[in-house]
């Protein structure tokens, strides 16, 4: 719902740079303008870049030039990669007697609870 807002301007077609500016608010917020780089899957806001999935100002491109979003989408978000992951049978180790040995100490330290002065 929010890339349908944004409004996309073309750099250069063909090394895939975007301009997209985002709305002004109700709060008087936004209009905000961000550099998209399909081929190198970058958007200036760093979600893309962070998240790995694409954010509202390539869902906004997509919509102005007609690709698809799923292109953009890494396969291990796929229908069929989620389908491979649970088509075996997982079997619960239910006794730590089972449990193998790690290389390393496990050690589980007691959260801080010393209340600090001062305002919540």
């Amino acid at each position: 719902m929010k890339s349908r807002e944004h409004k996309v301007t073309t750099y250069n077609l063909q090394e895939g740079i975007y301009m997209v500016r985002s709305p002004i608010g109700v709060s008087g917020t936004g209009n905000n303008v961000y550099t998209l780089r399909l081929n190198n899957k970058s958007c200036s806001c760093g979600i893309w870049q962070t998240y790995t999935l694409p954010c509202s100002h390539v869902l906004a491109v997509c919509r102005e030039n007609g690709s698809r979003t799923d292109t953009y989408v890494p396969e291990i978000y796929s229908r069929q990669t989620y389908r491979r992951t649970y088509q075996t049978n997982f079997y619960p180790v239910f006794n730590e007697n089972f449990w193998r040995d790690v290389p390393f100490n496990l050690t589980f330290y007691p959260p801080n609870m010393k209340k600090e002065q001062g305002r919540k």
